[in-house]
């Protein structure tokens, strides 16, 4: 569905050889709500935003994208077209400490820093020897990860999507969008999927409750096109709620390692411990003067904030939080800690890789103990999922040797689909026909190892479990090391984040 013309649905770009299949998903989408064929998530037209959504933007991209269809393509590479269109408050700040760039979702966002050079000294990083795997890639990433969880990172989240759901049916609204429960304390934040009718995610985002009326819902720079539109097309008719698009009035910073809260507590007077600001809690106060709401959340697995401010206050920001930060060494970290490495080693999951239409909250490990009382979409399908034991779960395995035939470490992107194989060289399907496939893969410097995410059959879901992952052509032996819902490799009760 366009997002411009409400019933307005658009297939473009399809070969001969997909149309039958494209037309019956497009058919069971008018139909259902949402295909059951396959997961539309990353040719949604609506994940486009208003800056993709031009003649400028789809000629440049077309004319680059020629060689991207018919050559051989890094699953990590970028785009050379359309750059520098939509950008933070502290991109300067950040040109200066020579950050490296991957678009997210049409922003520029910095993977990793050179200024960061000198860290490789301090830190044992494995280098990568064969081209293809040292593409798109810098060992500047584990170093600034290890540096964060000895010390303290700075990492720009400007890209953050940013909606605020307000007015005297704004309970309501966000009760029936998402799974759990929003009728929590003015203060507190909610992590929950979104689903759609047949129980598959749509979505996974935070909410916090600001006021008893006004839900700030904050998601992914690769999402909020496609969750605007659905939390939209959801709105109801009495105009009781205001949904806003505050993406661009807002941004957002993240301090976190050992030494964050006692670097904030410089620059606020306010109360940063644990007692006083819980984690999971959001406050409004003062930083250096600048109003911000500061929410204790982590999606890196250390103790540190997300930090949100006005727009025309960002740079301010930054430099308040960089002047406080030289006495605890503090350091700009990218997004490769932040996306990957951070959240691998916790075993958090992704939306668009863990998280899609053909798996559900259960198998992902992301069901709560009780289900709440009011309605939300997805709900039936849901409690059906939770009623039967399940036929896959997702779970994080290590590799036991990345060495490859040739005498060096190989290491597979994840984002190529690798398929996990039992050790008699099998493929892997469950009850429902899935095929078991590295959903993400990336290292974990702070155990020293290279983690895979993926889903198998329960029978497989056991930890110690020997399989094997094939990476361009050649098997390397994995070991299933956490499942359920707890799938953390580092810090697994938490304590770092809490303290």
């Amino acid at each position: 569905p366009t997002v411009e013309v409400e019933n307005l649905w658009a297939a473009a770009a399809v070969w001969v050889k997909e149309g039958p299949g494209v037309g019956k998903l497009l058919a069971e989408w008018m139909t259902y709500g949402y295909p059951e064929l396959t997961d539309p998530h990353g040719t949604d037209v609506s994940r486009f935003y208003p800056q993709q959504r031009n003649v400028n933007h789809i000629e440049a991209r077309a004319d680059e994208h020629f060689n991207k269809t018919y050559g051989i393509v890094h699953p990590r590479e970028q785009w050379k077209s359309r750059r520098n269109i939509t950008v933070g408050p502290v991109k300067s700040r950040t040109d200066d400490l020579g950050a490296f760039y991957f678009e997210a979702g049409g922003w520029e966002r910095p993977h990793w820093y050179q200024s960061n050079s000198d860290l490789l000294a301090n830190y044992d990083v494995p280098q990568r020897t064969h081209e293809w795997d040292e593409r798109w890639w810098s060992p500047l990433s584990d170093a600034e990860h290890l540096h964060m969880r000895e010390h303290a990172g700075l990492v720009d989240l400007s890209a953050f999507q940013i909606f605020e759901a307000s007015g005297i049916g704004a309970l309501e609204f966000v009760e029936k969008m998402v799974v759990n429960k929003c009728d929590v304390p003015v203060g507190k934040s909610i992590y929950t999927p979104v689903l759609n009718e047949s129980g598959g995610f749509r979505s996974d985002l935070t909410i916090v409750r600001l006021q008893e009326n006004l839900f700030r819902i904050i998601t992914g720079a690769f999402d909020g096109g496609r969750d605007e539109y659905w939390f939209r097309s959801h709105l109801p008719a009495d105009a009781s709620v205001n949904l806003e698009n505050k993406t661009n009035a807002i941004c957002t910073f993240g301090v976190w390692g050992p030494k964050a809260v006692a670097l904030l507590s410089r620059v606020t007077e306010s109360k940063l411990d644990q007692d006083n600001f819980p984690y999971g809690t959001s406050q409004s106060l003062l930083v250096e003067g600048l109003p911000v709401d500061m929410l204790r959340i982590s999606y890196v697995g250390d103790a540190g904030f997300e930090i949100y401010t006005g727009t025309q206050h960002g740079l301010a920001l930054w430099d308040a939080l960089w002047e406080a930060g030289k006495d605890y060494d503090l350091r700009p970290i990218g997004a490769a800690v932040y996306g990957t490495s951070g959240r691998l080693e916790k075993g958090y999951r992704l939306m668009g890789s863990e998280l899609e239409n053909e798996y559900n909250p259960v198998e992902a490990g992301l069901d709560r103990n009780k289900v709440k009382a009011a309605d939300f979409i997805g709900k039936t399908a849901y409690e059906k999922a939770r009623a039967i034991k399940p036929v896959a779960q997702l779970c994080a395995l290590t590799m036991d040797s990345n060495k490859c035939s040739a005498g060096y470490a190989r290491f597979p992107t994840g984002s190529g689909n690798e398929p996990i194989l039992t050790l008699d060289g099998d493929r892997i399907l469950d009850d429902k026909g899935r095929i078991s496939r590295v959903t993400t893969a990336g290292s974990a410097p702070s155990i020293g190892k290279y983690v895979l995410l993926a889903y198998l059959p329960i029978d497989k879901c056991i930890p110690g479990t020997a399989l094997q992952v094939l990476y361009q052509n050649e098997l390397y032996p994995i070991t299933v090391a956490a499942t359920g819902r707890n799938l953390s490799l580092y810090d697994s009760e938490d304590a770092r984040m809490r303290c």
